[in-house]
């Protein structure tokens, strides 16, 4: 049985993770971390002084502010984590590689395990068509997101940029522009409303043809058992960076 530690254990996303847990025989969430104490199924600290067990992995579905406790607390007892939060700035990037140095991080910008195998199906179309097509994505989400674009649109065009020798430019913001498009770039385009989980869509326009490769989340249960699913792959790995291609077996 593979104990779990969760943190934002209260939020949206820390509830669907219980969830998803709670139907699990492999594993169980032995106790939570949060801004407010609470008794749930399990207790839920304020601190992670007041953790008494130790678990065999951690799920991080909470803020980016909470980043060096988090790692504080794993590299201190070499616990793996799984980073599930988005929104980190490069500084905060390089301090979950320096981590993964001594512990295992499982961080990706996208816990579904479709939009990982949309981003090796991208990066394998981009390699096919080379740069006869132009490359544009689109993201939409709810109305309530704040960060733009998405996590995940980057990791998509950094996937498919990586075909390229990270020579393209990405472009956030035509309006201002009055000129043709040119060949050297990655469009990027952000939409916002309503409820929207998340959708992404990498189109591929060439001359008299276009080809999307697409991903729809209709709830966030998927990105929940995605965590889970790598919470189950991490227990016991050694020190290292891993991401959903570990999982998946692809590049």
């Amino acid at each position: 049985m593979i104990k779990i530690l969760l943190v934002g254990a209260l939020g949206m996303m820390g509830k669907n993770v219980a969830s998803c847990v709670a139907g699990d025989e492999d594993c169980q969430i032995i106790c939570g971390i949060d801004v407010n104490k609470a008794e749930l199924s399990f207790p839920v600290f304020t601190d992670f002084a007041d953790v008494k067990s130790k678990p065999d992995v951690i799920i991080d579905f909470s803020h980016v502010s909470v980043l060096d406790s988090i790692l504080k607390y794993a590299t201190d007892n070499n616990i793996p984590c799984v980073l599930a939060t988005t929104g980190y700035s490069p500084e905060q990037v390089e301090k979950i590689k320096a981590a993964a140095k001594v512990i295992p991080v499982f961080f990706t910008a996208n816990m579904s395990l479709g939009v990982n195998l949309i981003c090796s199906l991208a990066k394998k179309a981009a390699a096919f068509l080379g740069g006869d097509f132009d490359i544009e994505i689109i993201e939409k989400h709810h109305n309530q997101k704040l960060d733009a674009p998405s996590g995940t649109a980057l990791m998509l065009a950094n996937a498919v940029n990586s075909q390229f020798n990270d020579k393209y430019n990405y472009e956030y913001d035509r309006h201002s522009k009055r000129q043709k498009r040119p060949k050297n770039e990655i469009g990027i385009h952000s939409v916002r409303g309503g409820t929207i989980v998340g959708e992404h869509d990498v189109v591929f326009a060439g001359c008299d043809e276009v080809i999307t490769v697409s991903h729809s989340a209709y709830s966030k249960q998927v990105f929940a058992a995605g965590a889970v699913k790598a919470a189950k792959f991490m227990a016991g790995k050694d020190a290292g960076l891993y991401d959903m291609n570990h999982i998946l077996g692809i590049e």
